[in-house]
């Protein structure tokens, strides 16, 4: 795609000699291209959700896989910041899973990448576990997002889930986005079989959980 070239020619371009202002101007332009990138997914996917023609995998895959990459994501955002990130697998959740792992580690990377974004200290759990026993090959797993950040109101809760909308006008200044993650991350959830619900106390911190099967 386009901005793929984009982000290409900057990274070869970060690689030739140049004085430290150019390789700044250079490098702040590949950090917008990498969030325009972000913007220009989300609208993408959520035209698919919309037309209709978000379609799921069902492939065999491991769950530590994607569990790896999640935290290689994450540990990239939480540069700098004094926050411990955790992932609990219980003992009984299957590793060996059929499903579509692209969509369920979007949908992980998003809930925790909020939880990164409006977190500044304590910490941030990712924890897996059945939700209901395997039964004729088939695992109900349910997972929860768990940070210490600013926390919403239950105002801004309610509002949550709607396209193109952040929890306030601070929040869309201060952090960007085009507020569409929640919205495709719900709906990505509900083709997996399940719903997103969130608990949170404004000041102290959220809950995001959902279940799949």
């Amino acid at each position: 795609t386009p901005m793929n070239a984009v982000l290409g020619m900057l990274h070869l371009a970060l690689r030739t000699e140049m004085t430290s202002q150019q390789r700044d101007f250079l490098g702040k332009a590949e950090q917008a291209a990498k969030n325009l990138l972000g913007v220009l997914n989300d609208i993408l996917d959520f035209s698919k959700v919309e037309a209709g023609y978000l379609q799921l995998e069902r492939v065999e895959f491991d769950l530590h896989e994607v569990v790896d990459n999640l935290i290689t994501v994450i540990a990239a955002r939480l540069q700098g910041k004094p926050i411990e990130c955790t992932v609990d697998i219980e003992p009984d959740v299957p590793a060996s899973l059929v499903g579509d792992p692209l969509r369920l580690g979007q949908v992980l990377t998003n809930l925790a990448g909020n939880a990164a974004k409006f977190t500044e200290q304590g910490d941030i759990q990712v924890r897996i576990r059945l939700a209901a026993p395997v039964a004729n090959q088939q695992a109900r797993l349910r997972f929860d997002v768990v940070d210490t950040g600013i926390g919403l109101t239950a105002e801004q809760v309610g509002n949550l889930f709607i396209p193109f909308t952040q929890a306030d006008l601070s929040t869309t200044r201060q952090f960007g986005g085009p507020g569409l993650g929640l919205s495709i991350s719900q709906r990505l959830v509900q083709q997996m079989g399940g719903e997103i619900s969130v608990e949170s106390v404004f000041g102290q911190g959220s809950r995001f959980s959902f279940d799949v099967l």
